[in-house]
């Protein structure tokens, strides 16, 4: 994991008017994304619910509540790729980092912060995550020729349209072409007191 903690590590807060010593040096921070792997497979959502904890909690057992949310906001533009305001933020709570990463910092009175690297950049085997439409549907094919052909289509209202069509195409590629989601009700021509019909295709009923 590199020079970072994979989770948190709590010491002792410094006696009052003792303040730890800092590292003398203070690095820019490094644009690098550090790399990682999770002990085991986790989601986006996993991750960011880890994440949260670490942010809810930290502020509570040590350091100062302004500099715990500087780091975060650090943080979070760091991992955006935007490593100029993450350097301005990190200058302007006056925060030093001695090896330029976020796993070790220090505020103007020599207390110590540490973050772990979950909150600084994603596992590299993180689970992407699919909505319950896209696990449904299968992934398009991307044929490499597309030989196309016109189709007529004969709606039941009579009404005959021609389509665009391949061999490889779906049933639903061609839905896609008479209607989509994104189709305004000003283009189907829909007025006031129209009847719209709906088919749904429902399972059979179990056999006894």
């Amino acid at each position: 994991m590199g020079n970072c903690v994979g989770r948190q590590r709590r010491e002792r807060p410094a006696a009052p008017g003792h303040p730890r010593k800092r590292a003398g040096r203070n690095e820019p921070l490094k644009k690098e994304r550090l790399k990682w792997k999770s002990d085991y497979p986790m989601t986006d959502g996993q991750l960011r619910s880890k994440r949260d904890e670490f942010w809810d909690t930290a502020p509570a057992f040590e350091g100062r509540k302004e500099i715990w949310d500087a780091l975060k906001a650090a943080a979070y533009a760091a991992e955006a790729n935007d490593h100029e305001l993450a350097q301005a933020i990190l200058d302007g709570a006056s925060i030093t980092l001695p090896h330029g990463t976020l796993c070790e910092c220090y505020d103007e009175l020599g207390n110590r912060y540490q973050l772990p690297i979950y909150c600084l950049s994603p596992p590299v085997n993180l689970l992407l995550e699919h909505t319950e439409e896209e696990s449904l549907e299968p992934p398009e094919p991307t044929p490499s020729v597309r030989r196309e052909f016109p189709l007529k289509v004969r709606l039941s209202t009579g009404k005959d349209v021609r389509l665009s069509a391949s061999l490889p195409d779906t049933v639903g590629q061609l839905k896609r072409q008479l209607l989509t989601d994104r189709t305004r009700l000003q283009e189907t021509k829909i007025q006031k007191d129209f009847v719209i019909q709906v088919i749904i295709n429902q399972p059979p009923p179990p056999q006894d």
